[in-house]
C-alpha cells in the first residue's frame, strides 16, 4: 500500500469536541428543520440565512431529509449543514454519504456512539439522564444534546448536571422558546440551543419566507 492509499487517522474525540464547540458557538441556535416538500429546501435555507441563522440541523423525520442535505451541501456551501434525528448506524452512514458536517441524535445506543467514535463527523448525542452522560463520557464524548429539554428538567437539570459533570456542555432542545431561551443561555454549561419557533409550519406551507427571516433575526437578537 502506498502512502497515498493509506487511510488517514481519525480525528481524536478532543478534536471532534472542539469541532462541535465551533459549530455551536457560530450557531447559537440550531433550527430543527423537517422538510415536507422538496421545493422548500432552498428557499427555507435562504430565509433562515437572511435572518442570520446559517447552521442548520436537517432532520430525517421526512423522506426529503437526505435529499435536503445533499442539495444544501452542493448549492449552499457557505452554510453549515448537519443531520438530525439520526437513529442508527445505517442512518449515520447515509447522512455521512450525503455530506452532513455534523450529526445530532435524539438519544443514544452503544452502536450509534461507536459510529461517532469511528467517524470524522462530529456527533452530538442526545441524552436525558446522568447514566446516559456517563455512557458517552466513557467513550470520550463531552458535548451532548439534552432532549427533550423542558420535560427532562430544563434549566434546573442542566444546573444540577454541572456538579458531577464539570467539563460537559449541552445543547438543550425541546420546549426551548423565546420565553425561556435566555435562562438556558445564561448557564455556563450551555453552548447553544435547538429550536423550531422560527419555523412555523404555516409560514413554510404558504411560502412566507420574509416572516421566517424576521423571526430568525429576532431569535438571534435574544442573545445580544
Amino acid at each position: 500500500m502506498t502512502t497515498l492509499e493509506r487511510p488517514q487517522p481519525l480525528l481524536s474525540m478532543a478534536e471532534k469536541t472542539a469541532r462541535i464547540d465551533a459549530i455551536c458557538a457560530a450557531a447559537r441556535i440550531l433550527p430543527v428543520i423537517t422538510i415536507a416538500r422538496e421545493q422548500d429546501i432552498l428557499p427555507l435555507a435562504d430565509a433562515l440565512a437572511a435572518g442570520g441563522i446559517r447552521t442548520l440541523e436537517v432532520t430525517l423525520r421526512s423522506q426529503h431529509g437526505l435529499k435536503a442535505i445533499e442539495v444544501l451541501r452542493e448549492q449552499r456551501p457557505e452554510l453549515c449543514i448537519g443531520a438530525g434525528t439520526v437513529l442508527d448506524r445505517g442512518m449515520f452512514n447515509a447522512v455521512q454519504a450525503a455530506g452532513a458536517q455534523f450529526v445530532v441524535t435524539p438519544g443514544i445506543t452503544a452502536d450509534i456512539l461507536a459510529a461517532g467514535v469511528e467517524s470524522d463527523i462530529a456527533l452530538l448525542p442526545g441524552i436525558s439522564t446522568p447514566s446516559e452522560i456517563m455512557q458517552g463520557y466513557a467513550l470520550g464524548y463531552r458535548r451532548f444534546k439534552l432532549f427533550p429539554a423542558e420535560i427532562s428538567g430544563g434549566v434546573a437539570a442542566i444546573k444540577a448536571f454541572g456538579g458531577p459533570f464539570g467539563d460537559i456542555r449541552f445543547c438543550p432542545t425541546g420546549g426551548v422558546n423565546p420565553g425561556n431561551v435566555r435562562n438556558y443561555m445564561a448557564l455556563n454549561n450551555v453552548m447553544c440551543v435547538g429550536g423550531t419557533w422560527m419555523l412555523d409550519s404555516s409560514w413554510i406551507k404558504n411560502g412566507d419566507w420574509n416572516r421566517i427571516t424576521e423571526c430568525s433575526a429576532e431569535a438571534l437578537a435574544l442573545f445580544d
